[in-house]
């Protein structure tokens, strides 16, 4: 009553093989995002938190506005900066972009 089909090379469908040959894309993506994009953003932001960990009074500092300023006081969320003989101005310690000078490379 029923017929069994067969395919044209006289075999029956197997289920590993197709399982495999689409996980190993799969795999090979998430490999691919991995070394592409999740790593170096990893770094990137392991590296940011080490310099915003070493700032210390003194340290010249560019904000994520583009304000540039010299450290005045520092706790642990944070800075006061100061823009210029008589301006000073607190900001978070996670708005500072990057240091431009510190104060151990002056001396």
């Amino acid at each position: 009553m029923f017929k069994s089909f067969e395919l044209a090379g006289g075999s029956t469908p197997s289920g590993g093989n197709s399982i495999l040959s689409l996980a190993l894309p799969l795999v090979l993506m998430f490999a691919i995002f991995y070394f592409l994009l999740i790593r170096p953003q990893q770094k990137k932001q392991k590296t940011r938190n080490s310099m915003l960990g070493a700032l210390k009074k003194g340290d010249k500092v560019v904000t994520i506005g583009g304000l540039h300023g010299t450290i005045m006081e520092i706790t642990d969320d944070t800075v006061v900066l100061r823009v210029n003989d008589v301006t000073k101005l607190t900001f978070e310690r996670n708005s500072i972009s990057h240091a431009s000078s510190t104060a151990e490379s002056e001396k």
